[in-house]
Formats: structure tokens, sequence, C-alpha cells
């Protein structure tokens, strides 16, 4: 079977800026693959690109083996980052507006969303629009599914809903193409695209997506005063919680920094996060 999605050496430019450069992977059906990367990386103009929206510069775009044009997209569920919903209709009236336009006529309103039918859409919780959103986009059972930043300020249970029904379309088949900066959100997927100034610069797992990228803890009881003397020499320097992390450095520089600087510390050396791999490419 063909691949839902695909990505051929696809660049955009926008004048001078090269926003999307070089990219090329593919989703296969039944497939949960995670773009993963910052805001500004690129991903919304790469699946832009992908459904048709926004024309390449160079490479190609192939939906479910096809030029994405408007007959294609009929087989494909999308829901965009700011949700494409209506704010003036009530939540039945965008249901049914968007699966007409999909060829579904009569479609029940789900049972979840049957106590909010006649409210207008910006009357209701972000959560309940992205659930909106989501059943809009699968009622006419598509073959691919392209979701950016899905679960964004939707709280854990209904996120956790969200990837449910993401799971449950991947099972029957469907080809899954999720944007994201969430690592909880990347922790669900298959495998991961990590992308760092419009380019794809890792792939696979976490742990392959990592590498052999290290942090550096500082376990310190001024952990501000290590954070503000490791920060000033051009570091890598994060915090998780009230612990120092240094990204990609040598420990003994480290240590070396702190002592010159009055501060009792020890240190550690661990696997780096995949947040912290991001940054450590952006820097290059």
């Amino acid at each position: 079977m063909s691949d839902t999605l695909a990505a051929t050496d696809l660049t955009k430019r926008f004048g001078d800026l090269v926003a999307v450069d070089g990219v090329t992977f593919a989703v296969a059906p039944g497939e949960v693959v995670g773009l993963l990367g910052a805001n500004g990386a690129g991903k919304t103009t790469t699946i832009k690109m992908l459904i048709g929206l926004l024309a390449p510069t160079s490479g190609t775009a192939r939906l479910l083996g096809k030029a994405p044009d408007a007959d294609v997209r009929r087989r494909l569920g999308y829901v965009p980052q700011g949700l494409g919903l209506y704010s003036d209709l009530t939540v039945a009236e965008n249901f049914s507006f968007v699966v007409g336009s999909y060829g579904v006529r009569s479609a029940r309103l789900p049972a979840g969303l049957q106590q909010v039918g006649g409210r207008l859409v910006r009357q209701v919780s972000l959560g309940t629009q992205r659930q909106l959103a989501f059943a809009c986009a699968l009622e006419h059972r598509p073959d691919v599914l392209i979701l950016d930043e899905p679960t964004s300020g939707v709280e854990p249970l209904g996120a956790s809903r969200l990837w449910d029904r993401i799971r449950s379309e991947a099972e029957r088949g469907v080809g899954v193409l999720v944007s994201t900066h969430s690592m909880l959100e990347a922790k669900e997927c298959d495998r991961l695209l990590l992308m760092v100034d419009g380019c794809i610069l890792g792939e696979g797992t976490e742990a392959d997506i990592v590498g052999s990228t290290t942090a550096t803890v500082v376990h310190a009881d001024g952990w501000k005063a290590a954070f503000e003397a490791l920060s000033g020499e051009g570091r890598i320097v994060m915090l998780a919680g009230r612990t120092v992390r240094v990204v990609d450095d040598d420990p003994e520089a480290v240590s070396q920094s702190l002592a010159e600087a009055g501060i009792e510390a020890t240190v550690e050396v661990v696997p780096a996060t995949i947040d912290e791999r991001m940054a450590s490419l952006a820097t290059r």
C-alpha cells in the first residue's frame, strides 16, 4: 500500500526567508508520525504545502499518492491550529456545514456535543471546540488525518480522549501526521521528525533523535546563582524546575566555572531530552 502522505525535497521561500528547506518524509497507512519543532520551525508551512493550501517553491507534495487538489482533499481529515470553526455559528451548525462540505448528509452531532449543540462556538470552552473540530474532521471517515497542534490548551483528560480517538483512527489504517512542540504529544507517536529552522534534522524514536547528546545536571543549593554563573558564558543552560541543566558541554568545564564563581556544586552527566537536543541544534 502506498504512503498516505509524502514530501520530496519540499521547499518554500518567502522572499529571502527560507521557511521550509528540502524536507523529505512519508507517512504510511496506520502510522502516527509526529512533526516536532519549536514555534516558527516550519511545521505549519509544511502541512499547508502537503494539503495544497500553499504552493511549494520547489519539490513535490503527495496526498494519497496524488497532487493535493480539491478532489483528493475530500479523503483528508484536517484540524488546523486555529480549528477552522465559525465563531458566530452554533456547534450544531458548524458540524452540519463542515461535514456537508465532505458530502455527508444527515449526520448526527456526536453524543458528547449534543448538550451544547445550540450554543455559539465562541461560547464554549477550547476543549469543546477541539472536540467539535475532531468530530468535523472524522465524520466522513478520512483515509489520512493531519492535526496541527491538536491538544494545545486542552486539559489533560480531554487531551487523553482526543489521543484515544487518534489511535483508533490509526488502527483502522488511517495515516496520521501530528505537528507539535509538546513532548507529551510526541510520546504518543510511532515515529518522530525533528524540525529545526525549516529542516528535518532528526528522525526516529526519542532515543534516536537525542543520540549522543548529553546534559550536565548541576546539583547545588544555590540554583539561581548557578544558573546565572553558567548562562553568561555562551552555554545552553536550561531549567527543569529548580534543576540547572547544561546541554552538550564538558562537565569538567562546567564544574570549573561553578568553582570560579564560588558555588559549591556537584555535576552529573545524563542523556539530553528532545527539547535540549532541539536547543543544541538551533545554536549550530
